[in-house]
């Protein structure tokens, strides 16, 4: 029943959300050249981050050589994630109900696309519009909150039946796969993201891994990019130097977007539960799962248990059975505090680049004018 519940709320959820995103992404044109920046470096951020999970996960092949399809307690009922060009044929439903119905995500995420496009053109004449899916998204966060308040119940009742049938091997393969998750995160944290900014600033790795102590530690104990808001802030501004209109303006938006922490986690997992189910990620499926987790990572945005429930919906749009994701949620919690770091980390990083290339926008800027002078 809980994962009938979460599975419920998943197509709804995607679709308003995404609209949501795209009829908001209107306000970046009142912050010129300085928004269009933090937008894009938060996208190169979170492709990279998927880009680095997809090639760790067919490197070390997380779940490979476990084969929980042959359980006797599981109904498997598989369906293969289309290549590349069955992917761009059957992205536009034929029938927009029968998307909703069969919970095809990604013709229900064009559908999203296409909608949210088309209220962001349109502007001020259809406000009531924009406000009724924001007021929707609401009350789909609401809904979330509430089935995820029951998670610890649910999924200790699917673990007790799921422990009582699976082989030891396969426990030990579920602890290779989170510690594959978390090193990849604190790599990501601790190496990545210093050494990105000492690249392009002229704080040092050793630096920046100081100056954000306070707001990893918060962000471990909360779990919540938008908890830790106030202190990413006071790291950007007291601790780094950023100047409080890019801090202003992008750490709200990094909280909602920025999920590079979030894909890291749906890439490993989706790689996991397709190896230990049985039905391997080929070369083909790549650059659409690709496409997938990218979409599903920036609408994680704001959702309690976000990456979860997106992980959800893959395993979902792949025809795995419940107990695939009572697994990935089993260890949910674990995982959730570390990516939270990872994204706040994420957010730091990117807008201290950003003020950094604003600063040198800005001398020459200056220097322009002076010459002219």
């Amino acid at each position: 029943m809980f994962v009938n519940m979460i599975m419920m709320l998943v197509v709804p959820l995607v679709f308003v959300s995404i609209v949501c995103g795209v009829c908001e992404l209107q306000d970046l044109k009142s912050f010129g050249r300085l928004g269009g920046k933090t937008f894009g470096f938060y996208i190169i951020n979170t492709m990279v981050a998927i880009l680095a999970a997809f090639t760790v996960a067919m490197i070390f092949e997380p779940g490979k050589g476990v084969d929980m399809s042959s359980n006797g307690s599981l109904d498997i009922t598989a369906t293969e994630l289309p290549d590349l060009m069955s992917l761009i044929v059957s992205i536009v439903p034929n029938n927009p109900f029968s998307a909703f119905t069969s919970g095809n995500m990604l013709q229900v995420i064009f559908m999203a696309l296409l909608m949210g496009g088309v209220i962001k053109s349109m502007g001020q004449s259809v406000e009531g519009a924009v406000k009724g899916f924001q007021t929707a998204n609401k009350i789909m966060m609401r809904l979330i909150s509430v089935v995820m308040s029951l998670a610890p119940y649910g999924v200790f009742a699917l673990m007790f039946k799921l422990g009582a049938t699976l082989e030891p091997e396969i426990f030990v393969s579920v602890v290779e796969y989170l510690v594959l998750i978390l090193a990849l995160l604190l790599i990501w944290i601790f190496i990545v993201y210093p050494y990105s900014v000492s690249l392009f600033t002229p704080i040092s790795a050793k630096t920046f891994r100081d100056k954000t102590q306070e707001q990893i530690l918060f962000s471990l104990s909360t779990a919540s990019s938008n908890a830790t808001i106030p202190v990413t802030m006071r790291t950007l501004t007291d601790k780094l130097g950023v100047s409080q209109a890019v801090a202003g303006f992008g750490v709200p938006l990094g909280a909602t977007m920025n999920m590079g922490g979030v894909s890291i986690y749906i890439t490993i997992a989706i790689f996991f539960v397709a190896n230990a189910f049985g039905m391997p990620i080929s070369n083909d499926q790549i650059p659409s799962l690709l496409f997938s987790v990218f979409l599903l990572s920036v609408g994680a945005g704001g959702v309690p248990g976000g990456g979860m429930v997106m992980i959800g919906v893959l395993i979902y749009q792949l025809g795995l059975p419940a107990e695939a994701f009572v697994i990935v949620a089993a260890l949910d919690r674990i995982i959730d505090m570390v990516l939270t770091s990872c994204n706040v980390v994420g957010d730091t990083a990117v807008l201290t680049i950003v003020d950094q290339t604003e600063q040198a926008h800005q001398l020459e800027a200056a220097k322009a004018a002076a010459e002219k002078v």
